[in-house]
């Protein structure tokens, strides 16, 4: 078990416990883990969202990244070239409706003839008209429901003779609308609603016909016509506001971590007084971690350990680390790194009503800096005879 190569006092790694069944550099690895210094409850993390959940999106990505290193990722649709692409993607069309498209492009809706090739046992038949195999082909060109609303909308027509297309040509022919966004639009939502329709005869064993999905289309479309659709969509990131400083007669804990990319880190923190005027100093190393996030969710950790032991009640921690501080201050401990270190924080500040955490620029915080630094210079001799506090009064 993994308890059992972690000493029961103190919460670290036992060094001698890993040399007796890892080699050296699976060792480094394991003690480069942070472990929380009071009891997590243990949770399963996917390692490849920064919030430990498994999302679709993820698997994915993580798929094409191993197919790439393998050496076998091929694109189905090899006639489209890169500028191809980011013409679908940066279509007037909602977001849905480009991964929409995109999957008619690389044929990757699960008709029944995809399905029974990934040796899914369904019958083979088109489950609207039950006519013909249920192929991409059928489902949007040939499906009498499908020609129906074809023949209706007008726009066969526009391609010559649309549904006697083949589907690499129908491809093709939807390519060459992306520059032409009311057509695209009236094409993408005949294509959108006979899948929608599709499915819920699928799953749901609800039956439709001509009418019910004509009136699905001219809803749709009118739906969508109009629709402010951003093209670049960023996220959305608030304005940093100005430091709020501690004010009344609180202490302030000012805290910073420090690393040497390859090596270890360490953290500094400085006691204040509600005047500003330093008090006492306090460094902590951490050997082998490089991650900039652990880094600084260790050393708020600690600081606020340290200031646990001076017996203080009325602290306000003061840091620049503003992913870590928001996500304490949300009570968010859904992180795939620092998510047990996290949890430890919110408990420690939960159980001491008086400790808070505030966010503060990188040129208010530069004194916690320098003792990090000056932690960070000392390995690897340990920082903890080191008398901190004498330095950074020699500094001042």
């Amino acid at each position: 078990m993994v308890a059992e190569v972690i000493e029961p006092a103190g919460g670290q790694w036992s060094d001698q416990k890993l040399s007796q069944w890892f080699d050296p550099p699976t060792c480094a690895a394991i003690k480069a883990i942070p472990l929380p210094r009071l009891p997590v409850a243990d949770r399963l993390v996917w390692h490849n969202t920064p919030e430990g959940i498994f999302t679709v999106k993820s698997a994915y990505h993580l798929a094409v990244t191993l197919d790439r290193r393998q050496g076998c990722w091929r694109s189905e649709v090899s006639w489209m070239d890169k500028a191809s692409w980011v013409r679908v993607w940066g279509a007037n069309l909602p977001p849905k409706l480009k991964v929409f498209v995109w999957q008619i492009l690389n044929r990757l809706l699960p008709t029944t003839e995809a399905l029974i090739a990934k040796g899914v046992p369904v019958l083979p038949r088109c489950p609207v008209c039950w006519a013909e195999s249920e192929t991409l082909e059928h489902l949007f060109l040939f499906c009498p429901v499908a020609r129906a609303l074809w023949d209706y909308s007008g726009l066969a027509s526009l391609g010559e003779g649309l549904p006697q297309h083949t589907f690499p040509l129908f491809l093709k022919w939807l390519m060459a609308l992306l520059t032409q966004p009311p057509v695209l639009m009236s094409v993408v939502a005949i294509l959108w609603r006979i899948w929608r329709s599709r499915n819920w005869v699928v799953f749901e064993g609800k039956q439709f016909g001509f009418p019910g999905l004509l009136r699905q289309y001219n809803q749709q479309y009118e739906e969508w016509v109009g629709l402010p659709v951003d093209r670049h969509p960023r996220s959305a990131v608030a304005p940093i506001s100005q430091p709020v400083l501690a004010g009344g007669d609180r202490m302030v804990c000012m805290w910073d971590g420090a690393t040497r990319r390859g090596s270890h880190a360490a953290g500094g923190f400085v006691l204040l007084t509600p005047n500003r005027e330093v008090l006492m100093a306090g460094g902590v190393q951490f050997p082998g971690i490089d991650d900039p996030k652990v880094i600084e969710a260790l050393a708020l950790r600690e600081a606020i350990l340290w200031c646990q032991n001076q017996r203080l009640r009325e602290v306000c921690f003061e840091g620049d680390a503003k992913v870590v501080i928001d996500k304490i201050n949300q009570a968010d401990a859904s992180d795939s790194r620092i998510g047990a270190i996290l949890a430890e924080i919110i408990h420690l500040l939960m159980v001491r009503p008086g400790f808070d955490v505030r966010f503060v620029g990188r040129g208010n915080n530069r004194v916690a800096h320098l003792v990090a630094r000056k932690a960070l210079s000392l390995y690897p001799t340990t920082s903890r005879s080191f008398d901190f506090q004498a330095w950074l009064f020699s500094r001042l």
